[in-house]
């Protein structure tokens, strides 16, 4: 698939982020935040409804006065209270929802499909008037049928809508499921085409993939994933996935070598540590430590790594103190010593560094130790 499509970034660490079981960010935390990611380069930040609370409602008004180049967005139930207060925050976009599954509509709103197409018309009709980018998303889309879902998002379209989003609300769908379904709402509705995706069965970034290759426009994520339960497609999951593809046009529309920094103060203001194998920024994503591998890093770093870590601002790390090590990666760490072995003791060498990491790996201290103790012995 070519990534050269117009998608574009909604980051909802500020919303979606928001309703993360640990969140409570303060309003100077929202405003770092904000900066943090307009310097990466987001297209949109999704801030949570002013409706929500008075702090809320402070926090958009605060936001919006920074003059980033993202634009300031919210996200709102489909009610003409929460445009208003959306209006008045001086937001520049609104999200509208409604629940169209029947296990929602029985749980949440108690209305027929008909019955919320009639009643979106008013809430949508505002937003527009008020110059609002407008985006009308069907809550739960993928327990829907998928009938009622064309039914709402052309009624939507045809109040003049942007863009009609697709929510993954409980995590259920198959990347299969993502592509087939929103490849037949593209067929139904000219507008921009959204995906909001929770990872609830592992599959955020693979939806977010295949909803872009069937046509998606805007893809919602979050720094570090963080959400409702297990949260939504990471922004560092999901920008892998597309620069790996395209590199350049990637590399052109956000500034990648800030997400570390990013990461690091989302996971700081809610107390929580960035995974050990988290994309490419965790603690070993670029470690490497089986012989053959080893032995093929040394010879081309891309033998084993399908994104450079210097374009994310990161390091590899080459482990050779392990009972897995090979003498390729022991010699090439003599050689940065500066001692240079023959192949009979680079073996021997070898074999004792195997032999000593049985019993526990081996630190660059110890494995230096080794090195220079054969020379002097």
């Amino acid at each position: 698939m070519s990534t050269a499509k117009p998608w574009r970034i909604i980051d909802s660490t500020l919303r979606e982020g928001e309703q993360f079981a640990r969140a409570n960010f303060r309003p100077e935390d929202k405003v770092a935040v904000a900066r943090a990611l307009d310097a990466f380069g987001v297209d949109y930040i999704e801030l949570t409804s002013p409706a929500a609370s008075p702090q809320s409602q402070r926090d958009i008004e605060r936001i919006v006065k920074l003059g980033l180049t993202a634009r300031v967005i919210t996200h709102a139930r489909c009610v003409v209270d929460d445009v208003q207060a959306a209006i008045d925050s001086g937001a520049q976009g609104i999200g509208l929802l409604f629940a169209t599954s029947r296990i929602l509509r029985e749980a949440s709103h108690g209305r027929t499909i008909q019955q919320i197409i009639d009643a979106m018309g008013p809430p949508i009709e505002l937003a527009l008037s008020a110059g609002l980018e407008t985006r009308f998303s069907a809550e739960d889309a993928f327990r829907s049928e998928e009938a009622d879902l064309v039914a709402v998002y052309r009624a939507a379209e045809a109040l003049g809508v942007h863009r009609v989003g697709v929510a993954d609300t409980v995590g259920i769908a198959t990347p299969r499921q993502v592509f087939a379904l929103l490849r037949e709402i593209r067929r139904n509705v000219s507008c921009d085409l959204g995906f909001h995706g929770h990872n609830d069965t592992g599959c955020a970034v693979a939806n977010a993939y295949e909803a872009v290759s069937a046509g998606a426009t805007h893809v919602d994520v979050s720094v570090l994933g963080i959400g409702e339960r297990v949260g939504i497609t990471p922004l560092g999951g999901f920008v892998a996935r597309m620069y790996s593809l395209d590199p350049q046009g990637v590399g052109a529309r956000y500034r990648i070598g800030q997400l570390r920094e990013l990461e690091r103060l989302v996971a700081r203001i809610t107390g929580v540590d960035i995974p050990f194998n988290n994309f490419l920024t965790g603690e070993t994503a670029y470690s490497h430590k089986a012989g053959m591998h080893l032995k093929a890093m040394l010879a081309n770093p891309g033998s084993y790594e399908i994104i450079p870590p210097e374009v994310f601002g990161v390091a590899r790390r080459l482990i050779v103190g392990s009972r897995l090590t090979g003498k390729h990666a022991v010699a090439y760490r003599a050689r940065e010593m500066g001692l240079t072995f023959g192949e009979g003791e680079l073996k021997a060498i070898t074999t004792r560094i195997k032999e000593m990491a049985d019993r526990g790996q081996l630190s660059e201290e110890e494995i230096d130790r080794v090195l220079r103790e054969w020379v002097t012995a």
